[in-house]
């Protein structure tokens, strides 16, 4: 018989940034291969994931079997390091293609990857490479890294530092623990200002007009819209140059052409390294297919349609850049919602204090119409709070002291949402006194900010079917314009045509905007989601949930408040009703599910002044109940299912004949027994949220065909509650495991969400093509399990999270066909004649044409809810 031992996995790999980290499958992998241990696999608990360990008692002793995985932990954690943050000057995806596959390319690293607008996700051996190269390799690029690290962090580490060597970094949102990690946390109240940013500044807000900042490293001498000046002073020389050739008489040749040489210079100058460095690594992009074309025009004297290649070329890569800047805007302000500074109390004094400086445990005094400093509950003072740039919500949110300080204190996972309080939210009319329970750099808005900038790098399975399909055409138009170079041979034509065509068709056939289509869509997307207070985690489970036909949803505490209460109490012939009470509140107090919550305070009010014994040796039952000795005596309160199985003995009649009463009436059951005596039923009954049957309504219009709602209770209390929220399948008595069948059921007859709290219904999100969570503000579990996490307790933004996933699918179709189109057009129109001028505007026009159309995305609405939350917030 096997054993199990669970273990934070936190600890173990305190760099992972997340459970599905790949060096948490190299430690699985690693543990999974020791005698004696049977099974290894990573479960949710608290508020960390857990490494379950099933061993064998009779080869390893439970303190070998902590030693090992400490270990095999350490060993991974030594050498494997993983790099999370912002490359500032990415132009273009293009750009971007070339320095993630350098990354890539670098001996030791095993996987790079970065998105358009800049976001990185890297990992790396130690054994191979070091820090230190891969900080060299960026800087060579002509690029720079930025990570802003935890409120630990030394003062006055500049931003631009790859990655921090201090040991010391501690505590940050990805948990590092040792040396090699940076999360990103565009906050900029954890880190000091580049050093072109003056103290007290913010970098990102200082320049004039709020430009986006970040570009200045790549922006140069003339500030961010450095690339946008080339390129107009190309067209400005463009101009001149063919009004010297055309307009004015008398004047040489070479004065027309020296304008023409300027304006190459100016259009070719962000382009030359990116062509030379692809070039040096055998890859062809549209950048170096414009040179080579540029330069073709200029060797045949084609001047001046040389230079206005490069200065549509360079006019169309300014504009996508700053095009994407909008969007990459939109999540950057999610960050600067948070105040730098907190007035915090000590002693008798209230003392400002920048954020990054206040402790857990500090008393934070917060003003009316203030912005909220950090997470924590409030401790005096009511107030509303508007709660909208995390959750959200449309409406402020009363917020009232915790009823005890101490317990909250203790436990902040089981606060109350009337107490519970997010850095970044606005204060109210009311003055409160709330007591942190996180550091600056772990808050629920960190936390957020880091995921959604680590989306962006996800791939959506659009991106990458484009990415396959540009691997085969690229070298197919390759080979199509080296064959076109003869053209000479079978038409009677000089060379010089033949050539010029061939650079036409290889500047028609790029296909920029292919490679923008999707990422655009899917950064917007991503980028609406998180305003609204959805975090949706990458292009893949944004695609599906817009293709989406059936949803699962949990009951309790997502289709019901989850906040049952106690209807029944039925004793058996001879216990008293108080007696019962007692025995059940002694033992569920100590438990923190939702059905013994609800018998701890309605049992206790119940009893009033009653004394109420102490219970110990608790041991929770997965999906049964639990198990603990009160005054001598084991106490079994459960599911009636529980009794009459292994060494549980079976209900009496007269339990049995009241079971089955309370059933018919749709409740809830939990059997108490005290030793071998059954002292009777306790009957709950749970209340159906209010906009549940209204969303139900929503998703049903927006092509959700299927919904079901699968729980652990009994099959009649299931359905009495999916009557009254309109749904029309209930699958209820399914113990945990039995969830995650079900959801691979409904999964082979096509994609299935999983609508749960993340905790509880972790396995069965996780099996589920796409696992939402609800609730997740605050919820550290939620947030690092879901692929969908709904920041507020709010059901009504899952039909906006569905309709905005819909409309981004139908935009990055709308991106293919028009990217598509433009290419299958200019191919064969550039083969019978059209000069490479049209080509590059009608090229340039379409990746234009494409980005724009994905930026309407950031103004989307939920039809269905006019009033919801938009971009005002931020």
């Amino acid at each position: 018989m096997t054993k199990t031992v669970q273990l934070d996995l936190p600890l173990l790999l305190p760099d992972a940034p997340e459970a599905s980290d790949a060096c948490v499958a190299r430690l699985i992998a690693s543990l999974g291969q020791k005698p004696g241990v049977a099974r290894v696999h990573v479960a949710e608990g608290g508020t960390d994931p857990l490494l379950c360990i099933h061993y064998d008692p009779e080869y390893l002793t439970l303190g070998q079997v902590r030693r090992t995985a400490q270990a095999a932990g350490a060993e991974i954690d030594a050498r494997f390091g993983h790099i999370s943050g912002q490359i500032v000057g990415v132009r273009h995806v293009r750009q971007a293609r070339s320095v993630q596959a350098a990354l890539t390319d670098q001996h030791g690293v095993l996987e790079a990857r970065l998105d358009p607008s800049g976001a990185l996700r890297l990992e790396f051996d130690r054994t191979r490479i070091d820090q230190g190269q891969i900080e060299a390799l960026i800087q060579s690029q002509g690029l720079v890294f930025v990570a802003a690290a935890s409120g630990s962090r030394d003062a006055g580490m500049e931003t631009r530092a790859v990655v921090d060597g201090e040991p010391s970094l501690r505590g940050h949102a990805v948990r590092a623990a040792e040396d090699h990690t940076v999360g990103l946390v565009l906050n900029p109240t954890e880190a000091a200002p580049p050093s072109h940013v003056q103290e007290g500044e913010s970098p990102h807000d200082h320049a004039p007009g709020g430009e986006d900042t970040h570009d200045h490293a790549h922006g140069g001498f003339l500030g961010p819209n450095t690339e946008l000046v080339f390129a107009f002073a190309c067209g400005a020389a463009l101009a001149l140059g063919f009004g010297l050739e055309n307009l004015a008489s008398g004047l040489p040749v070479w004065a027309s052409i020296a304008c023409y040489i300027v304006a190459y210079g100016f259009g070719g100058f962000f382009t030359v390294g990116e062509a030379f460095e692809n070039l040096r690594r055998k890859r062809f992009e549209i950048d170096t297919l414009m040179l080579v074309a540029a330069a073709g025009a200029a060797a045949l004297g084609a001047w001046a349609e040389g230079a206005l290649l490069l200065f549509l070329f360079s006019i169309g890569h300014a504009l996508e850049h700053y095009a994407l800047g909008r969007a990459k805007r939109a999540i950057e302000a999610l960050a600067d919602l948070a105040p730098r500074t907190a007035h915090v109390k000590r002693g008798d004094q209230i003392i400002e204090l920048p954020v990054d400086q206040v402790e857990v445990g500090d008393t934070v005094v917060v003003r009316p119409n203030e912005r909220l400093p950090a997470d924590g509950f409030v401790v005096a003072g009511v107030t509303s709070v508007d709660q909208a740039p995390v959750t959200g919500e449309s409406m402020p949110v009363d917020k009232q002291p915790v009823a005890d300080p101490a317990l909250a204190r203790a436990d902040p996972s089981r606060l109350e949402p009337a107490s519970l309080v997010f850095a970044g939210t606005i204060n109210g009319a009311g003055a409160i006194e709330i007591e942190t329970t996180r550091k600056s750099s772990d808050t629920t808005l960190a936390k957020v900010v880091r995921m959604v900038s680590e989306a962006e790098t996800q791939k959506s399975p659009t991106q990458r079917f484009t990415d396959r399909f540009e691997r085969i055409f690229v070298p197919v138009v390759l080979a199509l314009a080296f064959l076109l170079l003869f053209a000479w041979v079978v038409v009677d034509e000089p060379f010089r045509d033949s050539f010029y065509r061939a650079m036409a068709v290889l500047v028609a056939a790029s296909p920029c905007a292919l490679a923008i289509a999707t990422p655009s869509a899917v950064l917007s997307g991503v980028a609406r989601a998180a305003r609204a207070g959805v975090l949706i985690k990458g292009g893949a489970p944004l695609e599906n949930l817009g293709s989406l036909k059936a949803i699962a949803f949990d009951k309790t505490g997502t289709l019901t408040e989850g906040r049952p209460r106690i209807t029944d109490v039925v004793t058996v012939r001879g216990t008293r009703q108080a007696d019962l009470l007692a025995t059940a509140v002694a033992v569920e107090r100590l438990s923190d599910h939702p059905l013994a919550e609800a018998i701890a305070r309605d049992g206790a009010e119940r009893l009033g002044s009653a004394p109420i014994a102490t219970a110990s040796d608790v041991r929770s039952l997965t999906g049964q109940g639990v198990t603990a000795l009160v005054e001598g005596e084991t106490i079994w309160i459960g599911k009636p299912e529980m009794f009459g199985r292994g060494d549980v003995g079976a209900l009496s009649d007269e339990t049995t004949a009241a079971v089955e009463q309370l059933r018919l009436q749709g409740r809830t059951l939990m059997v108490v027994r005290k030793g071998a005596r059954d002292l009777g039923v306790i009957g709950l009954l749970d209340t159906p949220r209010a906009a549940a049957r209204g969303t139900l309504t929503a998703l049903r219009n927006l092509g959700i065909s299927r919904m079901v709602m699968i729980s652990g209770d009994h099959q009649k209390a299931a359905q009495a509650i999916a009557g009254q929220v309109g749904l029309a399948e209930a699958w209820g008595d399914l113990m945990p495991e039995d969830k995650v069948e079900a959801i691979k059921k409904l999964r082979a007859e096509g994609k299935i969400a999983m609508v749960g709290d993340g905790v509880n219904d972790a396995p069965a999100m996780a099996t589920a093509t796409v696992g939402i969570a609800m609730g997740a503000a605050g919820s550290d579990v939620a947030l690092e399990t879901a692929d969908v996490a709904l920041m507020s307790d709010d059901l009504a933004q899952l039909p906006f999270t569905i309709g905005l996933s819909r409309r981004t699918r139908g935009i990055i179709l709308q991106n293919l066909i028009v990217s598509l189109g433009v290419v299958a057009f200019l191919v064969p129109a550039t083969i019978l004649g059209l000069g490479i001028g049209p080509a590059v505007a009608l090229h340039e026009g379409s990746t234009l044409l494409v980005v724009i159309n994905a930026l309407r995305l950031l103004a989307y609405r939920d039809p269905a809810r006019a009033g919801a939350p938009d971009a005002r917030r931020i």
